[in-house]
């Protein structure tokens, strides 16, 4: 019997909640996808075209990476909307920006722009990646590769920005795809400054094309083209020479000065006093552009320069203008050709080109147009509460942080429901705290906590607890309020969760209980947070009714909608209980639930509840379908670090193997969980596979190494089990009337069934009749709330005797008919119920897998000598196996044995 929950080691392991429980933390995170991001490049009407560099990108296409690295203004973006607009390739885009640099949020990104050309590639991948706590972002990369992989035609995925990116996991992470990217697939990055990738071996394999300032720069011809056509100035051969000499075809150095010419009088004169490098003629012809403009423009210019990207309603909201006003203006500055670039195929938002806005941002600043500290402030805050409105936290929360708003930042971040970091927004936060002085941080005693709250996230175990301390050292000369007892209360949740990770016990229990009495009744995600570790705690203690009131507690207050993390493991926990208490449809029930809770796709955290249906469908009997639940579980864990539930799915899948009598596969299943969790230090899984390997061995007939093994490890029902093949039922039953009495007392109805079981099939052994019908009875009991069919069916040849007898005394009939049905005749097809009244002789006990060897030898004509000397075995040794042979296949000599032999086994 497959028996995942016998005992408490069998929860929730301790390294599955470090990756998925670290801190108190919402299941549901969503990330919001920012559209702008994701839409194609476009090529602006009347942009200069050039054919060469676009046959040099195109001729790129059969390496793995094209760089387009050189500073700002060099016309990289453009020259690639100008490629990707006439590629028959498909493209997909990704717009980056500072707050990409968490690897998870950038990773989010790119599976989106790459679902923009393949729909729902990486929807399994994006809802791994949806936690606070992700998993390592190693585990991500190869399903994200094969991702990519299925994707049937040529693409490009082109990166524009990527300087703007500062995470040496992302470039990592990058490296891994680059090197491992499918044929399909052709990677574009634009950026100012060559990325940390491995250029030096891209290009002696010939697989890097690069494109550069000197490329990028404008041909006398190209710049003739754009001062005249595009900007319509009409300069002579001569002033276009000067103009491009003077500006070394710099684009934006020439779209500069063309704006600033429009309207000169005397063109020549402005070119032969524009002069001076990239940085002076910068400032100068932002101040030209600038200056030229009406005081409202300039106005509108100035103080929408503080929103990284912006649209009409936004605009509105931080001048305290009407739409149609901010809307208008946005029109004519995008009429004048005012570094306007739009975000989308709508004209609904909008950014400036990067160099303008840092001039308009430093102009804003000095006040030199009377703008004070105080109005600029004004414009950050009302920017912070647009941007809440609308459900863009990260957005809402940098402009609080620019102005240093402690107040609104603390207001977002501790908002009505769950807190912000719990919803996936950590680093901004973590590094906004990291940047606060300890005076500010005393003052706000709650940001200490959330400081210990990032830290919890990011990884920083170690430096959570010293963070607590500083908060209560906060808090103790601060009024004892209901805000403040609640602060203290979230501190004790945090230590309980410390308590999960550290696998104490007491602590666990005490942390849950404080932070239950003093946090407020409205913290609702926090409350169950401690509800369920102190379930969890009371799981561990083999205290059940407690935990199972605890989970019940998780699961009434998310009626209120707090669909988190805590629910589902609550669910999952709950049936785990029912699969100990025998209750296997409740705990089924329970199962499902929790995968339903956990999404579509599921999230790695569903690993446990399919684990749970495996082994439950298994008992019923359904072996394919427990098969196809064990497959899903393999999947979920393949999303996540290594964690002690691949050890219980590799013996679900053992005992899955025993079953189809493949003890080969079997044996190196369990091999290699053994192997696992001595790898990973998960020996308290170890005992668990060690029961499943003492049954290949009793099946091989080593039954010396199986007691052993089941001495050593303490295993009451392996060793009964090993006296049993030993032809001593006598000392299996000593063994077992006390296992099956501590079962009762301790009220666990799984290890009592298997007791009574095994029990039954000795006393049917030693001829007890009487004894083996009644415990047979009461086995029968405890089963049929279950259902359970394989428990029985797994005791093979002296059960189904044993069934047939209770059959024929009218036992509980239904029930007993239903299970003979499920064992196999020696033709290997199910038993019907006219079948029940056969003989016991129309049964075949099972060989070993040693006794099928010493039979295929014998059907080979080798002597009882020729067989020891084969196998290495006494002769003595040979002629038992010969004989047990016999009396299992009821048979009197080796020609019969052969033919049955062949018969059974087609050997």
């Amino acid at each position: 019997m497959i028996a995942r929950h016998c005992s408490l080691k069998t929860s929730f392991g301790t390294s599955f909640l470090v990756t998925c429980v670290s801190v108190n933390y919402t299941f549901c995170m969503s990330t919001t996808i920012l559209a702008t991001k994701l839409y194609k490049l476009m090529l602006r009407p009347g942009s200069v075209l050039r054919p060469r560099l676009i046959e040099r990108l195109n001729a790129g296409l059969s390496g793995k990476l094209t760089l387009m690295s050189a500073p700002a203004g060099f016309g990289k973006t453009t020259l690639v909307s100008e490629w990707i607009s006439n590629s028959d390739h498909a493209s997909a885009c990704l717009t980056l920006d500072e707050n990409d640099s968490d690897p998870f949020r950038f990773l989010t990104y790119l599976i989106a722009a790459l679902e923009t050309i393949a729909p729902k590639m990486g929807a399994g991948i994006r809802h791994k990646m949806g936690s606070p706590q992700p998993p390592p972002i190693d585990s991500v990369l190869t399903p994200l590769l094969n991702a990519i992989a299925s994707i049937s035609d040529d693409f490009v995925l082109i990166l524009d920005d990527y300087h703007l990116l500062d995470s040496t996991e992302i470039d990592s992470a990058l490296s891994f795809l680059i090197d491992n990217q499918p044929p399909q697939m052709h990677l574009v990055i634009a950026t100012r400054e060559d990325p940390r990738l491995p250029l030096a071996r891209l290009r002696a394999h010939g697989q890097l094309t690069e494109i550069r300032a000197a490329d990028l720069r404008f041909t006398a011809d190209e710049a003739s083209e754009f001062l005249n056509s595009t900007m319509g100035l009409n300069l002579s051969s001569g002033d276009v020479a000067a103009l491009e000499r003077r500006t070394e075809g710099w684009i934006a150095g020439l779209q500069l000065a063309a704006i600033s010419m429009q309207g000169q009088q005397d063109n020549r004169r402005f070119i032969e006093s524009f002069s001076g490098n990239h940085h002076f003629v910068l400032d100068y012809l932002m101040e030209e552009v600038l200056n030229r403009q009406p005081s409202h423009i300039q106005n509108f210019l100035l103080k929408t320069s503080i929103l990284e990207r912006f649209c009409g309603p936004l605009c509105a909201a931080i001048l305290r203008q009407d739409d149609e006003d901010a809307l208008a203006t946005i029109e004519h500055i995008r009429q004048a050709n005012l570094f306007l670039i739009p975000l989308d195929n709508e004209r609904r938002w909008y950014r400036y080109h990067y160099l303008f806005a840092d001039l308009l941002r430093q102009r804003l600043l000095r006040d030199s147009t009377g703008h004070s500290t105080d109005d600029v402030n004004e414009l950050h805050t009302q920017a912070s509460i647009w941007y809440e409105t609308y459900g863009l936290e990260i957005e809402a929360f940098q402009h609080a942080i620019a102005i240093n708003d402690i107040e609104r930042a603390k207001h977002l971040i501790e908002s009505e429901g769950t807190p912000l970091y719990l919803r996936g927004i950590v680093k901004p936060i973590f590094h906004w705290l990291e940047s606060l002085s300890h005076h500010i941080l005393d003052t706000h005693p709650s940001l200490w906590v959330v400081y210990a709250s990032t830290l919890m996230l990011t990884g920083q175990h170690t430096s959570v607890e010293q963070k607590l301390i500083e908060a209560e050292n906060a808090l103790q000369n601060t009024q004892l309020d209901d805000t403040t007892q609640d602060i203290v209360g979230r501190i004790a949740s945090m230590r309980a969760t410390l308590a999960v990770i550290q696998n104490d016990v007491e602590a666990m229990i005490f942390h849950s209980n404080d932070a239950l009495e003093r946090l407020h009744p409205e913290n609702l995600p926090i409350r169950i947070a401690s509800y369920w570790t102190r379930g969890y705690a009371y799981q561990l203690q083999g205290s059940y009714r407690m935990a199972r009131n605890s989970y019940y507690d998780v699961l009434q207050l998310s009626e209120s909608g707090e669909n988190s993390f805590y629910v589902i493991a609550a669910t999952i926990s709950l049936g785990q209980l029912q699969e100990l208490d025998n209750q296997l449809h409740q705990a089924s029930e329970s199962y499902q639930s929790a995968i339903t809770l956990s999404g579509k796709p599921s999230h790695p955290i569903a690993s446990q509840a399919f684990l749970g249906l495996a082994p439950i469908n298994y008992q019923w009997n359904y072996l394919e379908l427990a098969q196809d639940y064990g497959k899903k579980c393999h999947e979920l864990l393949q999303q996540m670090d290594n964690t002690d539930t691949t050890a219980s799915y590799k013996v679900f899948l053992g005992y899955l193997h025993l079953s189809r009598r493949d003890f080969t596969s079997a044996s190196d299943t369990l091999d290699e969980a053994e192997a696992f969790v001595r790898q990973n230090n998960f020996m308290f899984r170890l005992s668990d596979i060690v029961e499943a390997q003492i049954r290949v061995l009793i099946y091989r007939d080593n039954l010396t190494t199986a007691l052993q093994l089941a001495e050593g490890h303490n295993l009451s029902i392996s060793q009964a089990r090993i006296y049993l093949a030993q032809k001593n039922a006598s000392r299996a039953l000593q063994i077992l009337d006390p296992f099956i009495q501590k079962a009762k007392e301790a009220g666990l109805q799984n290890e009592l069934l298997k007791g009574l079981v095994l029990q039954a099939v000795v006393y049917s052994v030693l001829n007890q009749e009487d004894n083996a019908l009644e415990v047979l009875d009461e086995s029968l009991a405890l089963a049929t709330r279950g259902g359970v069919i394989r428990i029985f069916v797994d005791e093979g040849l002296p059960m189904a005797q044993l069934l047939q007898i209770a059959h024929s005394r009218g036992l509980r009939q239904d029930y007993v008919t239903q299970l003979i049905s499920n064992f196999s005749m020696p033709n290997g097809e199910p038993s019907s119920a006219s079948q029940i009244i056969k003989p016991a002789s129309q049964w075949i006990d099972p060989l070993s897998q040693r006794e099928i060897e010493v039979l295929q030898l014998i059907a080979s004509g080798l002597t009882n000598q020729d067989i020891a000397n084969r196998l290495y075995i006494s002769l003595h040794t040979a002629k038992v196996h010969a004989r047990n042979i016999f009396s299992k296949l009821a048979v009197k000599n080796r020609t019969q044995a052969v033919a049955k032999g062949a018969k059974l086994w087609a050997f």
